[in-house]
């Protein structure tokens, strides 16, 4: 191999030429970040010329790998572009378009452009371009530098470039001094240095490829993989590439055809490999068969064949069949791309007559069932990728596909839910605390659906949201009814807490902010107007409370039973001791400086308060039982270690001290630093941040209808119902110092109940920007501003722990807030009626100053 210095005029002069961008290599792919770059490093080398500064450095733009084409001779050279068409298919497309800015105005200076770095002027067809893209990019490419733009789409990537260009030049170009067009060009040709690689013959052209690391785009997997196919292909790679690869390439991006090339090495039998691996792996295959040119045709037939497959996957609406199609978009609205592995496989079956489409709708039920009982029930997803990627290599061949799925699924570790732990679930489960906001609300949907009503909702146009019937937070009148089922032995709150998020208690409506926290009679009136039968049979009902939750879930469960089948009996199922394992993963992630009670702790299981107390005191080694309290924070009479120890109640207390836990006056743990069930489910939840119903962010708060109330209006509207015109009055200077300090105010989509997120950097959702808190309407109980740790922690430059708690220092010194250590790992909130104190105000704006000025020195020294 040689290495040199050149410039692009040095490079592409002279004799007849071309450099030839191979079938292996992606397609132009720049991006008008890379175009703004590059334009200018050019203006400013241009500016260097226009200065006479003619011995000032030149620009390096990177590296050209070239290796002798299969197709060169002795009176036309021809070059493989092994690396860098990106920057010289750039340069080519800067040049024509200088050329033709230049056209009327210096024809002769146009044609010497033209011939001297564009064309081959006495050569005809391809042979006539100097640079010769792949074959998805040529038609375009060609018609920039041959000037025959018409009927030329303007999609693509080159003629993004080339009209990138000619703007560009159209804003230099100053009618007083037309030579500065002419330096542009000189600054292309002249001042931007290239280190040449050139191959010899007997070079390994795929190695060097494969080894590259240099400023451009890194290369995916996909493009690997790519390199090495038609690497293989010396003879068959251009009817290949024509007759497979183009299709397949304009129907899926580049990283959806990565994830259909790692689906078919787990469909041929490795389903361990990584898709981070998948070219290693591919490629190790391949060698170990000594594949020859005809076997790597096989291979893109087949990727070719299966990808009509993963578009269904991808794009329901292009399956023909009814039945299945309903099932993909279940699952696709599920976000279900873990079991593409099992899809693809049945998809397979079925081109192959193994199975009809009644017989694919009935397997696809059945993956159905197993998502979506594993939800309801709270069954860890961590080992749903392993489970899926095994059905190709595991499905039984002693029975049909569809049946051998259901046997497969329903087999022992598998965790596929009976109907005894289905309807328990339903009935005591806080469902709205697992899983994904969508998932939830297809599980409503599904279970109106159910109903089969005559005029069932259109549910793609209505904008419906979970709607608790009994509210998250309870007005007295409420709390008065639940202390009528108590019996004595839980208190209304306890009751509150355990049904509050259970499936008996949760709806679908698009009325949420009407609904609201009303009394039971108000949402009655409501609900009756609902066009879903589930509404209307909550309206029927003359109160709410514990009995008809648990009445209407039964109800649902019966619903829930018929929709989503039954595992197979006698296969084997999971213990239900995961319930205890996810109990004891809770208490050994409890932060220093925190207590939670039974009640809290049962209401999150799904489970009593007693049976959570009986587990604890039989169960030794469960870290962190002692810090399990009453509701009011004393050492339960009936509590014991479980392992053999002299431990009083002076012990536990000496312990919990130990552990950052303070003490009233009265002896009881101290009401701040208890975890709410709700705690402990962000407490599992991680460092994800899940908006309100998931639902997005705008920067400007409006509702995009004319008329409507826009999101910034429906959030002080709410907040005024509970809070009084001062504190309101103080948001609203809270929010303007935001923006004052250079950020901005983003509302949530939600109706009950909206958000305000004070947002730092780029609008357009979660990984854009950054937000230290989260305000809050308080639907009765006063607005609150929720500081969101837990999502700091994940985030730059918060991931610094020392960061967040002096963050929780500085909030502290707010009079009224007393945030204590253990809140680092969550999200705590502090009520928004403190700012109403102007020294509270000032020391918070102080505080997002802080805060502010952190982030945008992230990444300094």
């Amino acid at each position: 191999m040689q290495a040199k210095e050149t410039l692009f005029a040095d490079l592409v002069q002279g004799r007849a030429q071309q450099f030839q961008v191979p079938l292996y290599q992606r397609t132009y792919s720049w991006t008008e970040k890379h175009l703004k770059q590059l334009w200018s490093d050019i203006l400013e080398q241009a500016g260097l010329l226009e200065s006479a500064e003619e011995k000032a450095s030149t620009h390096f733009l990177g590296s050209v790998v070239l290796a002798p084409s299969p197709q060169n001779d002795a009176t036309f050279s021809r070059w493989l572009v092994v690396d860098g068409q990106q920057r010289l298919t750039t340069l080519s497309l800067a040049l024509a378009a200088i050329r033709d800015h230049v056209a009327d105005t210096a024809p002769n200076q146009a044609q010497r452009i033209d011939e001297q770095y564009l064309i081959n002027k006495w050569n005809s067809g391809n042979d006539h371009l100097r640079l010769l893209p792949t074959q998805a990019d040529r038609p375009q490419f060609a018609a920039r530098i041959r000037g025959s733009l018409t009927g030329q789409a303007t999609g693509s990537g080159v003629a993004t470039a080339y009209a990138f260009f000619r703007k560009k030049l159209v804003e230099a170009d100053d009618p007083a001094a037309p030579q500065d067009v002419f330096r542009i060009e000189q600054a292309i040709t002249s001042r931007l240095t290239l280190v040449a690689v050139t191959a010899e013959r007997g070079d390994n052209v795929h190695r060097i490829f494969e080894s590259l690391n240099n400023t451009g785009l890194k290369l995916s997997q996909a493009d690997l993989l790519r390199n090495y196919l038609f690497m293989r292909l010396p003879t068959r790679g251009e009817h290949v590439y024509e007759t497979y690869w183009l299709p397949l390439q304009g129907s899926l991006s580049n990283d959806e055809l990565e994830q259909l090339m790692w689906l078919q090495l787990v469909l041929e039998g490795d389903d361990r490999v990584r898709r981070q691996d998948l070219y290693t792996a591919q490629q190790k295959r391949f060698e170990e068969r000594k594949t020859g040119e005809a076997e790597i045709e096989e291979y893109i037939r087949a990727l070719h064949r299966r990808s009509a497959h993963f578009r269904r996957l991808l794009h329901p609406e292009e399956e023909p069949d009814p039945a299945v199609r309903a099932a993909l978009r279940r699952l696709d609205a599920w976000q279900a791309a873990v079991t593409y592995p099992a899809l693809m496989m049945l998809f397979d079956r079925r081109e192959r007559g193994e199975v009809d489409s009644s017989e694919t709708a009935r397997a696809l039920a059945y993956i159905e069932s197993f998502l979506v009982r594993r939800m309801i029930c709270r069954v860890p997803v961590n080992n749903l990728n392993r489970i899926f990627q095994a059905v190709p290599g595991q499905l039984p061949l002693d029975a049909p596909v569809t049946e051998g799925l259901q046997r497969l699924l329903s087999s022992e570790n598998r965790f596929w839910p009976d109907d005894t732990e289905l309807r328990d679930k339903i009935r005591k489960a806080p469902f709205y605390q697992y899983g994904r906001w969508q998932q939830r609300k297809l599980v409503l949907q599904r279970l109106e659906e159910s109903y089969e009503h005559p005029e069932p909702v259109d549910f793609a146009a209505a904008q419906l949201t979970i709607e608790h019937v009994m509210p998250q937070s309870p007005s007295d009148e409420w709390l008065r009814a639940l202390s009528e089922e108590t019996a004595g032995e839980e208190t209304a709150e306890e009751l509150h807490a355990q049904f509050q998020h259970t499936l008996g208690n949760l709806t679908l409506t698009a009325v949420n902010a009407e609904l609201s926290n009303h009394p039971f009679g108000r949402k009655q009136d409501l609900l009756q107007g609902s066009h879903l039968e589930m509404n209307r049979r909550i309206a029927a009902t003359e109160r709410w409370g514990v009995r008809e939750i648990l009445a209407r879930a039964d109800e649902l469960a019966d619903r829930a039973i018929a929709l989503w089948p039954a595992p197979l009996r006698g296969v084997g199922r999971a213990e239900r001791s995961r319930d205890w394992q996810l109990a004891h993963q809770l208490l050994a992630a409890l932060p220093h400086g925190t207590w939670t009670s039974y009640g809290d702790l049962a209401a999150f299981l799904g489970s009593g308060a007693q049976a959570v107390g009986n587990h604890l005191a039989n169960t030794p080694g469960v870290a962190n039982a002692y810090r399990v309290l009453t509701s009011e924070g004393k050492v339960s009479d009936g509590f014991r270690w479980a392992a053999p120890q002299d431990a009083g109640h002076d012990d536990v207390r000496a312990r919990l001290a130990a552990d950052g836990v303070r003490f009233t006056a009265t002896g009881a743990a101290d009401p701040a630093q208890r975890l709410t069930a709700d705690d402990l489910a962000a407490l599992l939840a991680g460092t994800d941040d899940d908006r309100a119903d998931g639902e997005d962010t705008a920067q400007d708060g409006t509702a995009g209808t004319p008329g409507e109330e826009s999101r910034a209006e429906r959030f002080f509207r709410q907040l005024a119902a509970d809070d009084s015109p001062e504190t309101v009055e103080a948001v609203r200077a809270l929010f303007a110092h935001w923006e004052a300090l250079g950020g901005w105010v983003g509302h949530g989509a939600g109706h009950v109940t909206t958000s305000a997120y004070l947002m730092l950097g780029e609008a357009g959702g979660p990984g854009r920007g950054i937000w230290p808190m989260t305000l809050y309407p308080g639907a009765g109980r006063g607005g609150t501003a929720e500081v969101v740790f837990q999502y700091l922690a994940a985030r730059e430059p918060f991931t610094d722990r020392t960061l967040r708690a002096e963050l929780l220092t500085r909030l502290n010194t707010l009079d009224g807030v007393d945030l204590p250590e253990g809140k680092l790992e969550l999200r705590p909130n502090i009520r928004l009626s403190l700012l109403e104190k102007d020294r509270n105000r000032e020391l918070l704006t102080e505080t997002l100053t802080w805060f502010r000025d952190r982030w945008e020195g992230r990444g300094t020294s």
